[in-house]
């Protein structure tokens, strides 16, 4: 046996080292056969005098005979001995020594005693020795070193790591792998140094048998001094916490995937998170496939899904950048073999785990070459699918792969998909049910916004509406343009505060309530106080319903955000009636691009009914441009409303431009991102009605003026090539003339407007509006107005300052001119 002084050449020569530790050799008859300088300066015998002699004569202590013959039974009965035992030194004092007794495999019967003074601490410590044997087989990995960092002793776990002979006598930075060597021996010096001991140091190692695998480890290193203080080496404890740390490693990608997955209200984005998080944690490839109708935001049928339904990729990541084993494009469909693992996990509604991937067996492997080639080349040879399940529903599946480097699917990595793949399916079928809702308000605000805008020949409009770069996508902001009787039109454009389907709800409420009173022929401050009276009454019902949602948006908080702005624009005339209720005011273009901003009170928004609205009449020069807008359009985060509205001025101030040309460039030069608010534009050009598209006669009172009416009408209407409408004409102009003669006073004016329809008008100083009735077949009058109705498209009533208006319009004949042609 080689003693462990000849064994650790260069090692420290202080008396304690453990390195010089005392070798001696017995025969089988208990003589003394090899004596080693440290056995000579352990118990000062040199060779000469002890060589051949019994051990027991000269090293047994008076009256410990029988023990030492006890021991030596024990030996030869054994395999060998350790402990305590006390010693004769050559001075005659006592030694207390611990000794390890072991057989000489050579066929003789030899026995080596290696012996140590034993390093008692106060109280009555043991030596390390006498411990070695139990220390041996302890279930954590232990190791001596001297203060040169020489291995001197390890026990059986770092012995089955690497060998015992490659160890001994060498130093840390010789066995171990250089970054660990170099965090091993900094702590190390460090003890050597302080002979502060250095706790719980975790490191992660590739393991002997792979490489490829990683296990972690917590290493702790203590000091080794003598008797008198002095340090003599360390040693230390290594202790295998793989899992541990897989725990630690799982928590902490289950707390990334808290905060990673479901960042948006996407579902194509939250799968391609889940993947994200994944990769390369838990798997080298990971494909996250869904139904085509969770794409849509649709509901799938609960229970198994077999091979019907369509998958779609919707997200995948790789170690390799680009996914160069992805056989699909994100988006594509996904065909599934019944035999494949993603159609039995469907079909099941499970995890499946192939830990092992054969290539030659797997018949879902074999039956697709391309796939067989993709796993083939990149060596996956694991793979692990779990259902993304949510609510009781399937929403699709998350495929994993793994190659040599993380090596095959355990239990525990199931337990952890499942779990991830759990808080992802959530957030999925949150942005699954957030397209459904999104779907359906934006569905709800196109019905609720006007289709075709028309201003007939006296205005041309053009609009655009930009929903808010917000998770509903869908908010109040509305326009509209509006026919109104003797040609004129109303041009209306509203905000509601707020986003999503109340807002949109509330939109198509004052939308329809606006076009209600538009026909009533109110001017515009009228109409925005009628408006507000039926804001005010809604907002009451709603707070008397004692059923209101308390947790609900409340409609009380969405009118009071209402804002709204309605002109009318009169052809005939040429002026322009407007009011507002706390919006913002429209810009006037002239032809020559100058831009004008009127003066209109602003008046409170809708549902406040506090103060009064005003109206403003304006004459813009033929050919001006009328500009309505929303906030959205020229207020930013960091941008003022009055830069913006400046901003608004400068793209319009464009002469000769065409409506779709001049909002173009709006909408470029304001919108340069998606909008934080919704953006709404209306533009309007004025036409104005030439004398030749207008006729207009002043009639007495007198009954006479009845035929002579007819007559004016009847040489109008053949100036202008409409004789089909003759007789018609005739009838309405011989009944509207007779009952303002009738039931009104003078003035009485009779017009005649040649547009895109027939308008007939006759006005008079009474606000007394006629009805009409349903006579019976005795009655000799009240048939007139019933006439009129039938022969019309439609008829009505408006009230001016000096009284009324009684208009019907009738539809052209086809060979007729229409407002647009010149005679």
């Amino acid at each position: 046996m080689m003693s462990a002084e000849n064994a650790l050449p260069g090692a420290s020569d202080r008396a304690c080292d453990i390195a010089k530790a005392a070798t001696a050799e017995l025969d089988g008859h208990g003589r003394v056969v090899a004596w080693t300088r440290a056995a000579e300066r352990l118990l000062g015998y040199p060779a000469a005098e002890i060589l051949h002699h019994p051990a027991v004569e000269l090293l047994a202590i008076p009256g410990d005979e029988v023990r030492v013959a006890s021991v030596a039974r024990w030996c030869r009965a054994g395999e060998g001995w350790g402990g305590s035992v006390a010693a004769r030194h050559r001075d005659g004092r006592e030694v207390q020594l611990a000794v390890q007794v072991t057989p000489v495999l050579d066929g003789a019967e030899r026995w080596s005693v290696l012996a140590m003074e034993e390093w008692r601490v106060p109280g009555g410590g043991v030596n390390q020795l006498m411990l070695e044997p139990f220390l041996a087989h302890a279930p954590v990995g232990m190791a001596v070193l001297d203060t040169d960092l020489r291995y001197v002793w390890v026990n059986d776990v770092l012995e089955r790591l690497i060998p015992l002979e490659q160890r001994l006598g060498k130093q840390v930075h010789e066995i171990l792998p250089r970054l660990e060597a170099e965090a091993f021996e900094e702590r190390m010096r460090r003890v050597l140094r302080t002979g502060s001991p250095v706790m719980d140091y975790e490191f992660r190692s590739p393991t002997y048998a792979d490489p490829h695998q990683e296990r972690a480890y917590s290493a702790s290193f203590f000091g080794l001094s003598d008797p008198q203080g002095q340090r003599i080496g360390l040693w230390y404890m290594v202790i295998d916490v793989t899992e541990r740390w897989r725990a630690q490693e799982r928590l902490a990608l289950l707390n990334d995937a808290s905060v990673r997955i479901g960042s948006t209200l996407d579902v194509t984005r939250t799968a391609q998170e889940l993947a994200d998080v994944a990769v390369p944690a838990l798997a080298d490839f990971v494909a996250v496939d869904l139904l085509d109708s969770v794409l849509r935001g649709e509901e799938p049928v609960p229970g198994p899904v077999d091979s019907t339904p369509t998958l779609r990729r919707s997200g995948q990541q790789s170690v390799h950048e680009g996914c160069p084993e992805a056989v699909l494009a994100v988006g594509e469909a996904v065909q599934r073999s019944p035999s494949s693992p993603i159609a039995r996990c469907l079909l099941k509604g499970a995890s499946l785990v192939e830990p092992v991937l054969d290539l030659t067996t797997s018949a879902w492997v074999t039956e697709d070459p391309v796939r067989a080639a993709v796993i083939r080349e990149f060596g996956f040879r694991s793979v692990m699918v779990a259902p993304v399940q949510a609510r009781g529903i399937t929403l699709g599946a998350a495929t994993f792969f793994r190659s040599r480097r993380l090596g095959p699917f355990a239990a525990d990595d199931v337990q952890l998909a499942e779990e991830l793949v759990a808080r992802a399916a959530v957030c999925v079928d949150n942005a699954r049910r957030f397209t459904r809702e999104r779907a359906a308000a934006r569905v709800m605000q196109q019905n609720l916004l006007p289709h075709e805008l028309t201003g007939g020949s006296a205005l041309e409009v053009a609009s655009w509406y930009f929903p808010a770069d917000a998770p509903s996508g869908v908010g109040g902001d509305w326009f509209d343009v509006i026919p109104l009787s003797g040609a004129r039109v109303a041009l209306v454009v509203g905000d509601v505060v707020g986003h999503g389907i109340n807002a949109a709800a509330t939109m198509g409420r004052l939308r329809t309530a606006v076009r209600t009173l538009a026909n009533l022929d109110l001017p515009p401050d009228e109409l925005l106080a009628r408006l507000d009276d039926l804001v005010i009454g809604l907002v009451k019902t709603h707070r008397a319903d004692p059923a209101a949602d308390a947790g609900s948006p409340s409609v009380a908080s969405t009118f009071m955000g209402a804002t709204c702005l309605y002109a009318v624009y009169d052809p005939v005339s040429r002026r322009c009636s407007m009011a507002r209720a706390g919006h913002l005011p429209p810009l006037i273009v002239g032809p020559d691009g100058a831009v004008d901003c009127p003066d209109l009170p602003a008046g409170p928004p809708l549902g406040l009914g506090s103060l009064p609205f005003e109206a403003v009449e304006l004459e813009p020069a033929e050919g001006s441009l009328i500009a309505l807008y929303t906030n959205g359009l020229i207020e930013t985060r960091d941008q003022d409303i009055e830069v913006g509205l400046s901003r608004l001025s400068g793209a319009l101030a464009v002469p000769g431009e065409t409506l779709k040309e001049l909002g173009g460039n709006v909408i470029k030069t304001l919108l340069t991102g998606p909008p934080s608010d919704d953006a709404a534009l209306l533009l309007a050009r004025t036409h104005a009605l030439d004398a030749q598209q207008v006729a207009s006669w002043e009639l007495t009172c007198d009954p006479a003026v009845v035929g002579t009416a007819r007559g004016l009408a009847d040489r109008q209407l053949t100036e202008w090539g409409m004789d089909a409408l003759l007789f018609t004409t005739e009838l309405i102009v011989s009944e509207l003339v007779t009952n303002a003669i009738r039931h009104a006073t003078a003035p009485i004016t009779l017009r005649l407007i040649r547009q895109d329809v027939l308008i007939c008008e006759v006005s008079d100083a009474s606000s007394t509006s006629p009805r009409l009735r349903h006579a019976r077949t005795t009655d000799e009058g009240g048939r007139g107005l019933f006439i009129v109705a039938q022969l019309t498209r439609r008829w009505g009533t408006r009230y001016t300052p000096n009284g009324k208006v009684i208009w019907t319009e009738q539809s052209l004949p086809s060979d007729a001119g229409g407002a647009d042609e010149e005679d």
